[in-house]
């Protein structure tokens, strides 16, 4: 190869090999004022096409149920959106190609076929719901996925065997504009006590990343007769199912308690470090988790950041996070304060290179060629495009058309 970088590309091919997909990336990033095109190309084998159509489907699916139960014949999905996409013959009012759509087509010759799609920026994130060790079958969650098939027409029955299934991703960033310090105070009187138990507590900033600490001021001002036991603090997710009705689910991804003991009359500051991280919530079921790819492991959801006016029965799941301060006070009478956060990924700030040397590491799912003149030589590294089960849930992916 020459010396330039070689481009990335991500391939997956028809159970019967006659279909192939080539995506140049599969996190599509929502940037609130739009999302990343959904574009790339197929390559289709033409004594199998015949006189049949090349179409491209794109659905956002929420499933909310195991699918191999049946239940009078219903489905646990609901599809928050479906697109088709005639690739061949092409229609006349397509969008001009991207630089890597002329590449792969100067690349497979006349049989490939560019396809695009504008994703709607109310459509939700890829979330996944994490499956309890019995459970069999998909997650439960928002996915994204492709499909592509020869018919001669768009609603036709397609057989599994026949065409390509993959799942992409949808992907939000943390914010570059950051919000306010969080805090939150709260005071409580109690019988036979003339001044009250006052409870401040803080937040170092609004925003953190995926794995970094959080740092909890708690400042206590005891003017009442009673004596605080304990301190205990919990980071939890807060998961809305935005179906038919609204249900929310929260879970505990971090814990502590402190015996700290606050005599009347006295006052108390302390400040606690939490970290929420996957590592200690593998077998929590039910707890939301970002969409996962093969080759890479998960983390906790992504505070999902919605656009003003969005419809949140089209959302899906909305996740959002706070932290529980709550003082143990003896002889009853309890108080708690919440601080609500936000937790993301940084926006990278060159996404490729990092991602190339992630799949590199892991012997990631490439198709590579050299970016020079399409007449010099090409190396191609053909691998499947996947994507892994979730933890608890080894070996259920063998027969998963999406993997």
């Amino acid at each position: 190869m020459g010396d330039k970088e070689a481009t990335r590309v991500f391939k997956k091919s028809s159970p019967n090999g006659k279909l192939s997909v080539y995506l140049g990336k599969r996190d599509f990033v929502d940037h609130l004022d739009h999302v990343d095109a959904v574009d790339g190309v197929v390559l289709v084998d033409p004594e199998y096409l015949q006189d049949r159509k090349v179409f491209v489907s794109l659905a956002c699916v929420f499933r909310y149920g195991r699918e191999d139960v049946d239940v009078l014949g219903l489905s646990f999905r609901k599809d928050l959106y479906v697109s088709t996409f005639q690739a061949f013959p092409r229609v006349l009012d397509q969008k001009p190609l991207s630089s890597l759509q002329e590449k792969l087509l100067r690349k497979l010759g006349q049989d490939a076929h560019p396809f695009c799609f504008s994703v709607p920026q109310n459509l939700p994130c890829s979330v996944t719901l994490q499956p309890g060790p019995e459970d069999t079958g998909k997650a439960c969650g928002v996915d994204f996925e492709l499909q592509a098939y020869c018919a001669r027409t768009a609603g036709e029955r397609i057989h599994q065997r026949n065409s390509v299934h993959l799942v992409i991703r949808k992907v939000q960033y943390a914010p570059e504009k950051k919000g306010p310090q969080p805090t939150a105070e709260s005071s409580r009187s109690f019988l036979m006590s003339e001044r009250p138990l006052h409870l401040e507590a803080s937040l170092d900033k609004e925003l953190y990343y995926h794995g970094e600490p959080i740092s909890v001021n708690v400042h206590v001002t005891n003017n009442s007769g009673k004596t605080v036991r304990k301190v205990k603090i919990a980071v939890r997710q807060y998961a809305d199912i935005c179906l038919f009705s609204k249900a929310q689910y929260k879970c505990p991804v971090a814990q502590l308690e402190a015996d700290e003991q606050v005599c009347a009359s006295s006052t108390f500051c302390q400040v606690y470090t939490l970290t929420p991280c996957m590592g200690a919530n593998r077998q929590k079921r039910g707890l939301a988790l970002d969409g996962k790819l093969k080759h890479q492991d998960t983390n906790l959801a992504s505070s999902t950041i919605m656009k003003e006016g969005c419809d949140k029965e089209m959302v899906g799941i909305v996740v959002s996070y706070r932290v529980k301060v709550k003082l143990v006070v003896s002889r009853g009478g309890d108080m708690a304060v919440e601080l609500p956060f936000v937790l993301m990924h940084p926006k990278p700030s060159d996404p490729e290179p990092a991602a190339a040397q992630a799949d590199a590491a892991m012997g990631g799912d490439l198709v590579t060629f050299d970016s020079d003149s399409a007449s010099q030589a090409d190396e191609l590294v053909f691998q499947d495009f996947g994507r892994l089960h979730l933890a608890g849930a080894e070996g259920r992916a063998e027969g998963d058309p999406l993997c």
